[in-house]
């Protein structure tokens, strides 16, 4: 199964579990995750036939955790774990000190956004985000009054009576946010929450959901492949490859630091291992890169595509201490310039103007020099 595909068992049990019972303790200064503290603290062992999850997450109140990893990595097996709805085949599962594993979804102090939204067709707004609240007890006044203050909070006071069909993207999915946190969740779970909007409503929609998960006060673990929407949106970023977590910290930590393909791709660097002598990195697979970081010993080397200068001759008066020869293998427009990906030496892309692409007349198997000066490298530890 992919990362995306659902049953529709699955889909029609979503609801119940973002109906999950509501938690009574009031929510105190982040501590440190484990069985004894507030937060989740989690191992999820899940195994597929030949594919096994091995990812352990740790979070305190508050935290906004994104997971990041290509098509099949896990990370909806992942979320999908933490919901109760895959069943774990070892590890552990504590949220706010208590044990979870085993418990059904409807039982767990989860609230789940899916990438489809699943609402109920047949309920209006407002009676989609009391449906947690009522599975929890709370009489038909109590629920909807909850809602109707959650739906004034997203903006959406005026569609109350709406039912889902005559709801844009952008307010389907502040439905149900809003569902989620009507169940006042103590983890909230979000699968591609903004994946199902065109670009111009995605991006009123981000910052809208920044500004609900920045006044969240329990842990929000977030499944995207955009990563502008990691970046923007979680505190910290885990990434998963093949079931394994190859690479965690800050946005601005992951981004300066990439230690996968997977990654450096995402993150737009142009990435290489080898071993380092002084301000040389050797590659394992290709030629040496001058650096102005002074190191020794396992490291990593990465430039962006924009440190790359193209020639169509060998340059005679150029500066630069990277220099290698090289054939366009490709070319494609990249936001308002031309990514040129080059085979040769080394293998590696660059982002030009158009008019600088059609000024050397770049085209597939055109021989070309690239240039990279040192001090737009970035050489660290591996």
């Amino acid at each position: 199964m992919t990362d995306t595909e659902k049953t529709a068992g699955e889909a029609a049990a979503a609801p119940d579990a973002t109906a999950a019972s509501e938690a009574t303790a009031t929510p105190k200064a982040a501590a440190a995750p484990g069985p004894e503290a507030e937060g989740l603290d989690a191992r999820l062992v899940v195994d597929r036939g030949d594919f096994r999850l091995d990812v352990a997450l740790t979070a305190a109140p508050g935290d906004v955790v994104a997971l990041l990893g290509p098509n099949g990595a896990g990370k909806t097996t992942a979320l999908r774990a933490l919901a109760g709805l895959t069943p774990l085949t070892s590890g552990h599962l504590f949220l706010d000190g208590a044990e979870w594993d085993g418990t059904p979804p409807e039982s767990r102090p989860v609230g789940v956004v899916f990438q489809d939204y699943l609402l109920f067709p047949h309920l209006t707004a407002l009676d989609n985000v009391a449906f947690g609240p009522r599975c929890q007890g709370a009489t038909k006044a109590e629920a909807r009054a909850r809602a109707a203050v959650w739906l004034e909070r997203m903006g959406l006071a005026d569609h109350a009576g709406a039912r889902p069909r005559r709801l844009s993207g952008g307010q389907a999915q502040r439905v149900a946010l809003a569902r989620a946190l009507a169940t006042r969740p103590r983890l909230l779970l979000l699968d591609e929450p903004l994946a199902a909007l065109d670009a111009r409503t995605r991006l009123e929609v981000r910052a809208g959901l920044r500004r609900h998960l920045a006044a969240f006060e329990a842990v929000a673990v977030l499944v995207t492949h955009d990563p502008l929407d990691a970046m923007v949106l979680a505190d910290r970023l885990v990434v998963i490859e093949e079931g394994r977590v190859v690479q965690e910290g800050t946005p601005g930590d992951v981004a300066r630091h990439p230690r996968t393909d997977y990654i450096a791709h995402l993150v737009g660097l142009n990435l290489y291992q080898g071993h380092a002598e002084g301000h040389t990195v050797r590659l394992d697979a290709g030629p040496a890169i001058t650096t102005t970081e002074d190191l020794s010993g396992p490291a990593f080397v990465a430039f962006p595509p924009g440190a790359v200068t193209l020639y169509r001759e060998r340059p005679t008066g150029s500066s630069a201490r990277n220099l290698w020869r090289g054939e366009v293998a490709g070319l494609e427009t990249h936001g308002d310039q031309i990514r040129v990906d080059l085979t040769g030496e080394l293998r590696l892309a660059a982002d030009l103007t158009t008019l600088a692409a059609a000024e050397l007349g770049l085209h597939p198997g055109a021989p070309v020099w690239a240039t990279v000066k040192a001090a737009q490298t970035h050489a660290y530890p591996a």
